[in-house]
């Protein structure tokens, strides 16, 4: 569910004292995005999002359904797109993401 590796690149690439900082505002920003995600104009656009910035914090099982998901808005089958398993996704990984940080002791 979570990429533990690519978790473990960003800290060493921004540093362990901004990895706070980066990994809460990727939270909240993709937590907003999520509250919007609907059936609208952008959701191929939204989803886009959403893929990448989950890829950047290794939360890559929530990544592959956004890559999906964006795939059939852009065939025009946005119809077909299942919000349910997406944000399940989205919070089982949250919650795996907490508890793999915090017994690591970091975030």
């Amino acid at each position: 569910m979570i990429d533990w590796a690519r978790v473990e690149e960003l800290r060493e690439e921004i540093g362990p004292e901004s990895f706070s900082e980066v990994a809460e505002l990727f939270l909240e920003e993709v937590g907003t995005a999520m509250t919007a995600l609907g059936p609208r104009h952008s959701l191929e656009q939204d989803l886009h999002f959403l893929k990448g910035s989950a890829l950047n914090l290794g939360f890559a099982a929530f990544s592959e359904l956004c890559a999906e998901g964006e795939r059939l808005a852009r065939l025009g089958r946005a119809g077909e797109i299942e919000l349910a398993p997406l944000r399940a996704s989205y919070h089982a990984s949250l919650e795996a993401f907490h508890a793999l940080c915090a017994q690591r002791r970091i975030a």
